[in-house]
């Protein structure tokens, strides 16, 4: 698949994939004047495609798609004509997009503007006090505080979402919180810490289908993000052979559907290796990841892949510098196409 090609086309690809505003349109709500419960699904049907593009692809091309979907529901609010209970779902929706665009900047590495649609949503979740948005968003912010190396924001964003997320008795949602708190704590050097609520995370996902439904957002989690989880902590406490196993484990349990997190799984697989002194198998996987990084476009992916290369480069492999010099052409090809 040429996913540039693919991607290029946005109306193609959300219509391929079930966003009918686009179509199947409606009479244009706002132009018409009456915005009804078909409208709403319809704009909601379109944010539920953009998560499963931002699951294949990741979010360096999807993020302008986002926005166009968040500038014409922002559009609908303004001069569409709706009883309360529906304005109240139509600004609802612009702020989980706004999250989702925040989100999706995020993993394409631009991290302030991040930080601006994470700030909108946030602003949305307040006037409306709306627990299940707030939650949403004091979770990311958590993933983009510690990826920023600011772990103590990390965690405190965290336990603000768990302290909602308690009250909402979502086992699988307060799983994936836990396991954000955990990773917060290894960054912290508390490994301790680390380790109960990772703990806790797998026991709350067990607890699946005992409370009530997990948001739609928190599908990805799973067995999968939890043996990942548990390869980063290792890897922080550096017992980077247990890492290996976690990260191999967790690729292997990895549905094909995730392309971008497939892609980040065996590049992060190859740099525990490069830690454990596997070269060889470091280098295998390193140079197999390039496959899946064809069809993702991912900052956060692509940061991940230079810190790789500059390790199999310090490494005295034949095998390792060759896949060094792999890396870096396809790396240098990518940036210029």
């Amino acid at each position: 698949m040429d996913r540039r090609a693919f991607m290029a086309d946005g109306i193609g690809v959300v219509t391929g994939l079930g966003l009918p505003a686009h179509s199947r349109p409606l009479s244009p709500p706002g132009e018409t004047g009456a915005v009804g419960t078909t409208h709403l699904l319809e704009l909601r049907a379109g944010l539920r495609s953009l998560f499963q593009l931002d699951d294949a692809y990741g979010g360096g091309d999807v993020r302008s798609l986002a926005v166009r979907h968040l500038t014409r529901v922002r559009r609908i609010i303004a001069t569409g004509t709706y009883p309360d209970t529906i304005g109240r779902q139509l600004r609802l929706l612009a702020g989980e997009i706004a999250e989702h665009c925040g989100w999706l900047y995020y993993d394409a590495d631009e991290q302030d503007n991040a930080r601006r649609y994470f700030g909108e949503a946030l602003t949305t979740a307040t006037m409306l006090r709306d627990s299940n948005l707030e939650i949403l968003v004091f979770s990311s912010m958590s993933l983009q505080a510690c990826y920023e190396g600011r772990a103590r924001d990390g965690l405190d964003l965290a336990r603000a979402a768990q302290e909602r997320a308690t009250q909402l008795a979502s086992p699988v949602l307060q799983s994936l919180i836990a396991a954000r708190e955990a990773r917060a704590l290894a960054l912290m050097d508390d490994g301790s810490g680390a380790k109960t609520r990772l703990s806790a995370a797998m026991q709350l996902v067990d607890r699946n289908g005992r409370g009530r439904p997990s948001p739609e957002w928190t599908q990805f989690h799973g067995p999968a993000e939890l043996d990942y989880a548990q390869g980063l902590l290792y890897t922080e406490l550096g017992n980077h052979r247990a890492a290996t196993r976690f990260l191999g484990a967790a690729l292997a349990h990895q549905e094909t559907t995730y392309g971008r997190n497939r892609a980040l799984y065996r590049i992060t697989l190859a740099q525990a290796l490069v830690d454990a002194g596997e070269a060889d198998e470091a280098a295998a996987h390193a140079v197999a990841s390039l496959e899946a990084l064809e069809e993702v476009e991912s900052g956060r992916v692509m940061r991940r892949l230079s810190t790789v290369t500059k390790s199999l480069r310090a490494v005295d492999a034949s095998s390792a510098r060759d896949a060094a010099d792999e890396l870096t052409e396809y790396a240098r090809t990518k940036e210029a196409a």
